[in-house]
């Protein structure tokens, strides 16, 4: 192990730990006591006010793939990474957030979801259609996986500790609370989680100020000096960011649908009132935005480790932006920013336990087994609450699992393996949740024809290797995902208009008894 902290610095961090540890359990207990059923466990019982209920937004979003993750991928392949992660994606995702967000809030009122495979079950008027969604959920546990590789990358750095043990610790730790809290609690959280997240934005950003001290170009001089193609908008060399198709086209797709994730879209349905919507969006863009930015750290990173290795070892990539906190800030100002991290990694994996736990009790389980349920209201309560703890546990040893393996054999990042499942559920979400919410008289086979198009497609490329971007060492999950997207969306929407001219045809026959003397007339 390549201990790289202080001693200083690993005494404080278990100060640290310590405290945060406490203060969050404070706040579980707090959300417990208003956690009554699944329901509650899914939105909440509380009138949470639109400001936090924003940041708790802007919390879940930004994981540790946006601080810890992402910015390696930056500081490994330089501006075309910043440009990738840091511009192009933010702008789609937001936009789209703000697009989505008022239709979604009001059909998941009116068909009154707990979760996205209901709300695609309601829409749709599908049983069957919703337990797909259950099952397609299980993909985002590749996410929770990421997160817990970058949280424990980040602390073990921090306390000089093995990596097997900080994420067996993490994993307990998290999972064990989220049994409890729920929405209740999770929203107290993630707000005080995004306002520690904003100033270490602040500071992380502002930590390569020195780099600047010739102005930009001596900026990407000192990159250049690295490797050329740090400082070029597309690096050939990368395995992401070859050309503007990847860096551009791919991910403004790919961006528009990220938001189609449970943790993300169905947080405008914790709002208790149209009115507070506004001011919801306002501040989760504003602060999502700034978060999204940290990636630039990345390149500070780089001009710190040139060659990517700390005391002659090479760092992994998922490593870089950890080593680079623990050994440029002094220790005061270290502790913030690594509180700042695990925050960005807990405020997602909060979100990420609740939905998909909520989902595989709801959405999965209760639909094939909930026969076998107590028949009295209030014993189903509490027999759904405890199967709900029982999902998380088996999630949790799942997680820890999968995450040993991402820590030892990564295929360049555990952010690759992410995103090829979590590119795949959303894109099988994003066609239904369009047409769910902008189209009327929608027939439920064009959305679940893109579904299945949609998986079929990313997967179909991305292990059958089509398409010249996927011969490589390295796939980049986001040309699959962008191509599946829009092949779902172009031959569900064809769908679409095929079936609704029979329907309009005969709606016209019977309004009028005669179509052509309709027209006639």
């Amino acid at each position: 192990m390549n201990n790289i902290a202080s001693p200083e610095l690993v005494m404080a961090g278990w100060v640290l730990m310590i405290v945060y540890m406490a203060a969050i359990l404070f706040f579980v207990v707090r959300g417990a006591r208003r956690t009554r059923n699944i329901d509650d466990y899914a939105l909440g019982s509380i009138a949470f006010s639109p400001i936090a209920v924003g940041l708790a937004l802007a919390a879940s979003m930004t994981s540790a793939a946006t601080f810890i993750i992402n910015p390696g991928f930056v500081a490994l392949y330089g501006i075309s990474g910043f440009i990738s992660l840091g511009i192009v994606i933010p702008i789609a995702a937001l936009v789209s957030l703000i697009i989505l967000t008022k239709s979604f809030r009001k059909h998941g009122q009116t068909v009154k979801a707990l979760t996205m495979a209901q709300w695609i079950g309601n829409r749709y008027q599908s049983c069957g259609y919703a337990l797909f969604f259950g099952f397609l959920s299980l993909l985002l546990i590749t996410f929770i996986v990421l997160i817990c590789v970058g949280l424990t990358k980040i602390i073990s750095k921090t306390l000089n500790l093995s990596e097997l043990p900080v994420l067996i610790g993490i994993v307990a730790f998290i999972f064990g609370y989220m049994m409890f809290g729920g929405a209740n609690s999770m929203v107290y959280t993630n707000t005080i989680q995004a306002l520690i997240m904003l100033v270490v934005a602040f500071i992380v950003l502002g930590s390569g100020y020195e780099h600047f001290s010739n102005g930009v170009h001596g900026f990407l001089e000192k990159l250049r000096h690295i490797d050329p193609l740090l400082a070029r908008p597309t690096n050939p060399q990368s395995f992401l960011f070859r050309d503007y198709f990847e860096i551009i086209f791919c991910q403004l797709i790919v961006g528009a649908a990220i938001v189609c994730q449970p943790h993300i879209i169905t947080k405008s349905l914790l709002l208790k009132t149209d009115r507070d919507v506004n001011r919801y969006l306002l501040t989760g863009v504003i602060v999502e935005f700034i978060f999204f930015l940290v990636v630039f750290a990345g390149l500070y990173a780089r001009i710190t480790f040139p060659d990517l290795t700390v005391n002659g070892v090479r760092l992994k990539m998922d490593g870089i932006m950890s080593a680079y906190v623990v050994q440029q800030f002094p220790v005061w100002i270290g502790l913030i920013v690594v509180m700042g991290l695990i925050s960005a990694g807990l405020s997602t994996l909060e979100a990420l336990i609740q939905s998909l736990s909520t989902t595989i009790t709801a959405d999965i389980i209760k639909p094939l087994l909930g026969k076998f349920f107590p028949a009295d209201p209030e014993q189903r309560n509490h027999f759904e609450i405890r199967l709900n703890k029982l999902v998380i546990a088996a999630l949790a040893l799942a997680s820890i699992l999968i995450s040993y393996d991402q820590l030892l054999h990564p295929k360049l990042s555990v952010g690759i393996f992410a995103q090829n499942g979590v590119y795949a559920y959303f894109a099988a979400a994003f066609t239904p949740v369009l047409f769910g919410v902008f189209l009327k008289d929608v027939p439920k086979s064009a959305p679940i024809a893109a579904s299945v198009i949609a998986v079929v497609t990313h997967f179909g490329i991305y292990y059958g290797g089509l398409t010249p971007y996927m011969h490589t060492p390295v796939r980049n999950p986001g040309v699959p995902a962008a191509l599946a997207i829009l092949a779902s969306t172009v031959i569900a929407y064809g769908i679409y208009l095929w079936q609704r001219k029979p329907a309009q045809a005969a709606e016209a026959t019977y309004s009028t008894g005669n179509p052509v003397q309709g027209e006639q007339k």
